[in-house]
């Protein structure tokens, strides 16, 4: 008898990653014990103290009293990334910053989260076509939530902490990475090379394919 594509597959059929399968207990707890796990890290968001530009000034005026963020348990700002979660990059990214700020990422402990920060980590910026500036901290981080703006508000900002609760509230103990027992997503990334230019590790590949070819049309 042939299958029916109209059939939905049984439960059974659907691929089950085998680090999943080798802890059972936590797969089938996950439902009761997800909310309450999620509720606890989503009201308990300590943001590292990062400022690059003039965007942290206006992440510096959201957690003074007026706009109040311990109304959602994230006015602990930490000097140290070993006690952060959230890593909000506040301004233009600089070439000569980039190798800090992943330093300061792989040092985070997991569950951590990055925040962009303004349209000069998002994407550049004004600034995007200067030789010193990063098109965007995405290059090089896995980047969560996005504020747009230059500088965004003080409202843009809590909308944006809010949108990172709610993307917690979907996470669930049997599939975040940082549970796996193959560590895939919890990777460290590489720290980027600062020489007369910024080199980034992974793509040094590319980088020799394409210095190869100029090469060889300037001895043609």
């Amino acid at each position: 008898m042939t299958a029916d594509a109209s059939i939905p597959a049984l439960e059974s059929d659907i691929a089950i990653p085998d680090d999943v399968k080798d802890n059972v207990f936590i797969t089938n707890i996950s439902k009761l014990l997800d909310p309450v796990y999620n509720w606890s890290r989503r009201n308990s968001v300590w943001p590292m103290v990062f400022g690059l530009a003039c965007c942290a000034i206006e992440m510096i005026c959201t957690a003074s009293s007026r706009y109040d963020l311990a109304r959602f348990g994230m006015e602990v700002f930490r000097a140290t990334p070993r006690q952060s979660d959230l890593m909000i990059v506040s301004g233009t990214v600089t070439k000569k910053m980039v190798p800090t700020i992943i330093r300061l990422y792989n040092q985070m402990p997991e569950p951590r989260y990055v925040l962009s920060m303004g349209a000069c980590a998002n994407g550049g910026g004004p600034f995007k076509e200067g030789y010193n500036v990063v098109d965007g901290i995405d290059k090089f981080l896995p980047v969560d939530v996005y504020v747009p703006g230059c500088p965004p508000t003080p409202q843009a900002l809590i909308h944006g902490l809010i949108s990172l609760q709610e993307k917690i509230d979907q996470q669930s103990l049997a599939t975040v990475p940082w549970y796996r027992k193959n560590g895939i997503g919890t990777e460290i990334v590489p720290i980027p090379v600062l020489g007369p230019d910024l080199v980034d590790i992974r793509q040094l590949d590319l980088i020799r394919a394409e210095a190869k070819k100029v090469t060889e049309a300037e001895a043609a």
